[in-house]
């Protein structure tokens, strides 16, 4: 599995639209993209400062949506946007989400070395 997570600085008073616009059309959005599991949106107190966390079913699917999906998300929130977005992604090694399960690993992947909490390849049910 893996986890993109994105922080960026809003714009005054903005918290709210930017709640609305995650829910109401970049989520529904993203169910539709293929491999997405997740997402996380994170405020500071006062809400100038958020973060998502979206998670992905394997590196691919989460590239092609940085290379293709992120773009457009970030017209769609861009006048909300105080700044650069600061991108940074993460193999997810551990994970509490009800409902994962390790899944079929990569070619070559032998697991009976490694175990189960030394890979990222993880997927849920």
């Amino acid at each position: 599995m893996i986890a993109r997570k994105v922080t960026v600085r809003l714009k005054p008073n903005s918290l709210t639209e930017f709640t609305n616009l995650m829910d109401c059309e970049i989520l529904p959005w993203l169910r539709k993209q293929e491999g997405f599991l997740d997402l996380i949106t994170l405020a500071v107190p006062g809400g100038r400062e958020v973060a998502t966390i979206s998670f992905w079913d394997q590196k691919g699917n989460a590239q092609a949506y940085s290379a293709s999906g992120y773009p457009e998300v970030l017209k769609i929130l861009g006048k909300l946007l105080d700044g650069t977005p600061y991108v940074k992604t993460f193999d997810v090694v551990s994970s509490t989400f009800q409902g994962v399960a390790l899944a079929r690993p990569p070619e070559g992947e032998n697991l009976g070395q490694r175990g189960w909490f030394g890979t990222a390849w993880l997927s849920l049910i």
